[in-house]
């Protein structure tokens, strides 16, 4: 019945309550409920996909606030990270994490934050949630394994923060500085920057993050590809693709070693695998839809591309072979053309 259900899913997109336009920016997958979480924004909710039913669940209430660019739906929830039993929601709408129990959706708790949460990361090593608060150029923290949140701590940095992964084996936050181009390294438990690179990205910067820890290989995201930077030596460079216009956060196959690269300025997705050097080359390319962007990826290696513009997720599943898109170029069915 799961695959039939998926299936159908993937023969269509997933429609989402409140739009469109639906903002969407960080999203998340729940291994444990196989469930995706995407923070709504402007509709002022949260939408939960259960990906065994096809049933999409819409926690409402949250802060919305006016867009800071004109043109732009208004902020509200805008990042979704897992911890332990708990799915915490970062909002731009009123600075606040929200957390919520992942099997039950029950309310777990609020953290108020003194400047506007962007992306929002988890660790299991020390049971905090670090956002990066880019306003004021730091990365605030907090413990939440208690019933009540530790006071709020900073780390200060010298430019602002833009996209993070965890390393939780070896205790290692990972973040850009979008305008300053580099990419630092900072100790989860000292909380201090252990390294500090050229991201290599140009004048508009790097954005997000995606790691290999087997490989020791970080993938830096500028708004046109893909790099990666070997962390055993220094953050050398090892190799880089070049894709179209307005990337924003990669997803990253570990088991595959497969990127998903996602240009919203194109319409178009890249899929790229990872050779043993760690160098990126592109497999195969998906057309999606204007916009979108920050692909999510699930257990069986199903890949949601948010269509903010169209209030929906573009669902692709790769072959489980080669990791290319079916046909090699195709549209999910009710993409935009």
């Amino acid at each position: 019945m799961l695959t039939i259900v998926l299936s159908t899913l993937l023969a269509t997109t997933i429609s989402l309550p409140g739009g469109p336009p639906v903002g969407m920016d960080f999203l998340t997958y729940d291994r444990d409920t196989n469930r995706i979480w995407v923070p709504a924004g402007n509709t002022g909710s949260v939408d939960v996909i259960d990906l065994a039913t096809g049933k999409v669940t819409a926690i409402g209430g949250f802060a919305t606030a006016p867009p800071r660019k004109p043109g732009r739906p208004r902020m509200g929830p805008s990042s979704a990270t897992v911890g332990e039993g708990v799915v915490w929601i970062g909002n731009r709408g009123n600075n606040q994490l929200s957390g919520y129990d992942a099997k039950t959706l029950a309310a777990r708790g609020v953290v108020q934050l003194p400047a506007m949460p962007d992306g929002l990361a988890y660790s299991k090593t020390t049971h905090e949630l670090w956002a990066t608060t880019p306003g004021d150029k730091t990365i605030t923290i907090t413990r939440v394994d208690g019933k009540i949140p530790a006071p709020l701590a900073t780390v200060k940095l010298e430019g602002a923060p833009e996209g993070y992964a965890v390393d939780d084996a070896r205790g290692l936050f990972y973040t850009n500085l979008e305008d300053k181009d580099r990419t630092l390294v900072i100790d989860i438990k000292t909380r201090k920057v252990v390294s500090n690179w050229p991201a290599g990205c140009g004048g508009e910067g790097p954005r997000g993050l995606a790691l290999d820890t087997a490989h020791r290989w970080l993938f830096v995201a500028c708004t046109n590809g893909m790099e990666t930077l070997d962390l055993e030596h220094g953050g050398k460079l090892l190799g880089r693709i070049t894709t179209g216009a307005g990337v924003d956060n990669p997803e990253y196959d570990a088991a595959r070693r497969l990127l998903f690269i996602a240009s919203g300025a194109d319409s178009e997705m890249v899929i790229a695998h990872v050779d043993d050097s760690g160098v990126p080359r592109k497999i195969a390319s998906v057309a999606t839809a204007k916009g979108a962007r920050n692909p999510v990826l699930d257990a069986r290696g199903n890949v949601y591309v948010e269509d903010s513009a169209g209030g929906r997720l573009l669902v692709v599943e790769p072959d489980p072979t080669t990791g290319a898109a079916p046909g090699h170029s195709s549209k999910p069915v009710g993409a935009s053309k």
